[in-house]
């Protein structure tokens, strides 16, 4: 309820805005934002093996008690506290020493963080060399909870050189109102060619998606199936990537009801699924028939980071919220699978890991694995 409590104020403004928009719209495809480091390091690449992580990094937040998505009552974090926490996860990325880096949920130009531009501060702060940025949610003023400008989004970050990079639109929720939607999240896949990892010809992609968290309708089922279909348009054309994001999904076999876990003290029911009994909006994964297998045609079509045979296993959870609490009081950091990396090469055999120990950066942890570009 306080997302949508938020996003109603929000659009309040248009009442004073006259006929200039708020919050940016986006068409179907257009170009991110892109990126340099402050000093560039040179990588010659010499046919090695590509290392590549997926991190949710929550606005360098870390466990914050926000006041949109947790039980507390937060609603900005000063710089210095985001600087501490993105300095941490820069620290990580370079301790992992990924190749391509792909984020969800990063600031530039927000309130919340302090206006800290998340993606130049790890691209100068790391190893890494290039970025590219798609907003996910522009908003120019948000008055709830006095959170102001919001301008958070998905990128891309390598060592290489990336090209051609794309935002591509995703279906917006049909579950909201119209005045709600307005101000809503725009979620997006962002790509990028890297052309210093072609292989005989054939062009290498990192693609990069943050699927809708919220939707009680098909939406989920409108952005996997679209993640398919660019993934498909790759691999038809006989060129290569590697791909992932924070897909909301839980795997097939997984428990699909967080509901209790995810409860506020004073929470009331957010809605009802016909047929169902009352769940928490986010927290369920059974709002249409096929949402629980909605991942199925991944690991079908191609090669995930973590096996398909160990991604039930506790080891390999990537999320649990701050709301997370067990019965002795103490935090859940982990207590299921929303973030997943696929190719359409080959994995390094044992090289996909869940990094569990970077609980404390952020509700979602990073997922990496090393591509043999050179092995069919």
């Amino acid at each position: 309820m306080r997302q949508i409590q938020f996003v109603i104020a929000s659009v309040l403004l248009l009442m004073i805005a006259g006929c200039e928009p708020f919050a940016k719209s986006y068409a179907d495809t257009s170009v991110p934002k892109m990126y340099e480091a402050g000093n560039v390091s040179n990588f010659d690449y010499v046919g090695e093996p590509i290392k590549v992580i997926t991190w949710n990094i929550r606005f360098g937040a870390g466990r914050l008690e926000w006041i949109i998505d947790s039980c507390g009552e937060m609603a900005l974090a000063d710089y210095d506290s985001v600087e501490i926490i993105m300095q941490r996860i820069a620290d990580t990325l370079n301790v992992i020493d990924a190749d391509i880096v792909l984020l969800q949920e990063v600031d530039i130009e927000s309130k919340r963080s302090g206006f800290m531009d998340q993606v130049q501060f790890l691209l100068d702060n790391t190893n890494l060399n290039y970025g590219a940025y798609a907003p996910m949610m522009e908003v120019d003023f948000v008055f709830s909870d006095g959170l102001g400008r919001i301008n958070t989004g998905n990128a891309i970050l390598s060592k290489y050189e990336l090209t051609e990079a794309e935002r591509i639109k995703l279906s917006l929720r049909t579950d909201q109102s119209t005045l709600v939607q307005y101000g809503y999240a725009r979620r997006n896949i962002i790509k990028a060619k890297i052309p210093d990892l072609v292989q005989a010809g054939k062009d290498f992609y990192a693609v990069n998606i943050h699927a809708t968290a919220f939707a009680t309708d098909k939406t989920k089922e409108k952005h996997i199936e679209r993640y398919l279909e660019e993934l498909s348009s790759i691999s038809d054309n006989g060129n290569m990537f590697v791909s992932g994001g924070d897909l909301n999904s839980v795997p097939t076999g997984s428990t699909i009801d967080f509901c209790a876990n995810d409860m506020c003290s004073n929470d009331e029911i957010d809605y009802t699924i016909e047929g169902h009994e009352e769940h928490r909006e986010g927290s369920y994964f059974g709002n249409f028939d096929s949402e629980p297998n909605i991942l199925d045609p991944l690991y079908n079509l191609y090669q995930p980071a973590i096996d398909i045979e160990l991604r039930n296993l506790s080891e390999h959870f990537t999320h649990a919220p701050s709301t997370s609490i067990s019965s002795d009081g103490s935090l859940t950091k982990y207590d299921r699978k929303l973030d997943y990396l696929f190719t359409n090469k080959v994995w390094k055999p044992a090289s996909g890991k869940t990094h569990q120990s970077a609980w404390h950066l952020s509700d979602h942890m990073p997922v990496s694995g090393i591509v043999q570009l050179d092995v069919e």
